[in-house]
């Protein structure tokens, strides 16, 4: 493998143990990590990302070969993983370490989250504007080691609590096969 081949994402969803297993389950994708960015503190540990006190977002980091899967998948991945249109967080989790963000690390991967922003509050797939942040990649923390891979050290209370926090039957009412058309459309578009 060319490791110029390899690039990285960050992207905020909402509990980083919902991003994890979308991502981890993308061909392409090389590595996943849960952890905090976006805050003043340095080293945050999740106790003190929990009170929103940090301004850290809980966020995934992902190292792809672009080779493989584009950013602009990625984007696509992260978009039917969580809610977009959420200003407050996300399902049963509020407050601002919670919020949707999109870390770019370049104009190209700005002006792509920024197309694919506006072009779904065209797309009449939600029914009300994305609430996403952009925002400049900053320091990403690493989250604690039991958070890491929660899906599959923790399955059933990790499917507990993707379903009882409202994540799960969301995305099940959103993501039916013409909206998953839609967003591959626009996905097709965006350059």
């Amino acid at each position: 493998m060319n490791e110029s081949n390899i690039k990285e994402a960050v992207f905020a969803g909402g509990c980083f143990w919902c991003m994890e297993a979308p991502f981890v389950l993308t061909p392409g994708v090389l590595k996943v990590k849960s952890g905090y960015t976006g805050g003043d503190k340095k080293f945050p540990t999740y106790e003190e990302v929990c009170t929103g006190s940090t301004g850290h977002y809980e966020a995934v980091k992902i190292w792809y070969d672009e080779t493989e899967v584009s950013y602009k998948n990625l984007l696509g991945v992260f978009i039917q993983s969580m809610n977009p249109t959420d200003p407050y967080g996300q399902f049963a989790d509020r407050g601002s370490q919670y919020l949707g963000a999109i870390f770019y690390a370049s104009d190209e991967e700005k002006q792509l989250a920024t197309k694919l922003l506006s072009e779904l509050d065209k797309s009449n797939i939600f029914e009300s504007q994305v609430a996403i942040k952009l925002l400049p990649q900053a320091d990403f923390y690493e989250a604690e080691e039991y958070h890491q891979e929660y899906y599959k050290k923790n399955k059933l209370h990790y499917k507990a609590y993707r379903r009882g926090s409202g994540r799960a039957p969301f995305l099940e009412k959103i993501w039916t096969q013409d909206n998953i058309n839609k967003l591959n459309e626009i996905l097709s578009k965006l350059q």
